[in-house]
């Protein structure tokens, strides 16, 4: 899978990614740190990329259902540490089918995984 970071996560999770065998950018290696939302958000469509963020913007379903094409991942952790993070994003890449997320948005919390597919 095609994966953005955003700037809030841990750049260890890009490598545990990569080693998994997905093709990972980062919003930080792009030079987008600081950027506004719909910057970060054009810049993951434009490349064709799953935006994985903690950035609570990206969890609004109105918002998502008009325009995201390649699908994000909103994460929300109780305590949401470096370790933490890379450990349960890096663990649902590989327990789960996750190319059925692609255009999709996925909730993740400690407890469950959300899957909002667009309509069509």
């Amino acid at each position: 899978m095609r994966i953005k970071l955003d700037e809030n996560l841990p750049e260890t999770l890009a490598r545990r990614l990569r080693d998994a065998g997905h093709d990972v950018d980062s919003v930080l290696s792009e030079g987008l740190k600081g950027r506004r939302d719909p910057v970060v958000r054009a810049a993951a469509e434009a490349s064709k990329r799953f935006l994985i963020t903690q950035d609570l913007h990206f969890a609004d379903l109105r918002a998502f259902l008009k325009g995201a094409r390649t699908g994000v991942m909103f994460i929300r952790l109780r305590e949401p540490g470096k370790d933490v993070l890379s450990h349960k994003i890096a663990e649902l890449f590989a327990s789960e089918d996750v190319d059925q997320w692609a255009g999709c948005l996925v909730i993740v919390s400690d407890r469950k995984v959300r899957v909002v597919r667009p309509m069509t």
